[in-house]
């Protein structure tokens, strides 16, 4: 069925609920942060440096995304005097202050307000079932498309390559896999950097950035000492590509317990980038009341699953993957490790509500209108994708 998300900045808002506790004063100033055209991490790089701020002073709580309207807090340690932003697509404004920086653990949810375009006159009857089932039942808790942004479906996951210590594959998708971002002489210099891997002198020749100049020039010199450049990737993106594989592993478990659960005929799917999404087309209570309950931990050396269903997914997973438990605590690399976290396999959006109108965009078309709040880390994009599953063909 056709439809269309974030056609408009405005067709996808969302607003950060957070519990940071605020005070007439404290050495934390907190901003609310308005934005669009930018996700998080971005904009406060450019805030910190248009405006001398050290990045370290700079907290928040989550990423958002730039195509989308949203609004957050953050906290800025020691704030100038007066300080505040207005600009064309982002605002920053002092609303109080706290005794500690935003973080994760403040936030109790995010209220969104999406509007889904181009729906069809035969796609607005469809919708009605599936609604009622969301609003009833709820859906599974998968990670989405947006945590899979270094995942190469030729090369594979960074993370994994890591563990399993083939640093080589690791250096190689990182510097080579093309994200569909990227601009368009990014994307050729890539896949010539791929074409050329191994002769260093060549992809020297072809290097633009600085990290890429620094590798080649490294692996020129030391042809086989991938680790030390794995070393020199930043914090942040290292953690991220860790957390990209977790959420695979996750995903991948929770998709195979359903499909352990319950008929074929009984399921509908989504593609995803690392993995389809499945989704029960009908869901029995005692089915329903057992997802409920559960939450399965994220992979890291010392995990316990909760019940012998889920342990044996789980390590036949691993088994397959040829990965082992231990694998995850890492030696060789420090800057960055494997934290597991625990997350609920089933959620019901709360205060959900939802309305056909007429879309003043598309002709002839509909739009829904869909107001929700759902918990810390999940993902409203899988709401969606729960609302146009389709019947699973046979064979998963």
């Amino acid at each position: 069925m056709e439809y269309k998300i974030k056609v408009k900045p405005e067709d996808f808002q969302v607003r950060e609920i957070s519990s940071l506790p605020l005070t007439d004063r404290g050495s934390f100033g907190v901003f609310k942060l308005k934005k669009q055209g930018w996700n998080t991490v971005d904009l406060l790089k450019k805030i910190s440096r248009q405006f001398f701020i050290p990045p370290s002073r700079i907290s928040y709580g989550g990423k958002k995304d730039r195509h989308a309207l949203t609004e957050q807090l953050i906290t800025i340690e020691k704030p100038p005097k007066g300080f505040h932003i207005k600009e064309k697509n982002y605002s920053l404004k002092l609303i109080g202050f706290s005794k500690e920086p935003m973080q994760p653990r403040h936030i109790e949810g995010n209220h969104f307000t999406i509007t889904i375009r181009s729906i069809s006159t035969e796609g607005e009857q469809y919708l009605q079932e599936p609604l009622k089932k969301i609003e009833r039942d709820g859906l599974i808790n998968y990670f989405d498309d947006q945590r899979f942004g270094s995942f190469d479906s030729k090369q594979g996951f960074i993370g994994e390559k890591i563990i399993k210590e083939h640093y080589n594959g690791a250096v190689k998708i990182y510097l080579t896999h093309i994200h569909p971002e990227d601009k368009k002489e990014a994307k050729e210099r890539k896949k010539k950097l791929f074409e050329n891997w191994g002769n260093w002198e060549q992809c020297l020749n072809l290097a633009k950035t600085e990290f890429e100049k620094f590798s080649f020039a490294h692996l020129k010199d030391n042809p086989r000492d991938f680790l030390s450049l794995i070393r020199k990737i930043p914090k942040e993106d290292i953690s991220m590509f860790f957390s990209c594989y977790q959420s695979f592993l996750w995903n991948e478990t929770v998709r195979r317990l359903i499909l352990s659960m319950t008929k074929e005929e009984a399921l509908i799917s989504h593609r995803g980038i690392a993995g389809d999404y499945l989704f029960f087309s009908e869901m029995e209570t005692k089915k329903r009341e057992y997802l409920e309950s559960l939450k399965i931990p994220t992979a890291s050396s010392k995990v316990t699953m909760p019940d012998k269903l889920t342990e044996s997914i789980y390590n036949a997973l691993l088994k397959e993957r040829d990965v082992k438990p231990s694998m995850f605590n890492l030696r060789k690399i420090r800057h960055a490790f494997f934290k597991s976290v625990e997350r609920e396999v089933l959620i019901k959006p709360q205060q959900f509500e939802y309305e056909i109108r007429e879309d003043e965009i598309y002709e002839g078309k509909r739009k829904l209108i869909l107001k929700f709040i759902l918990p810390r880390g999940s993902y409203a994009t899988m709401l969606i994708k729960r609302l146009f599953a389709k019947k699973l063909k046979k064979g998963g």
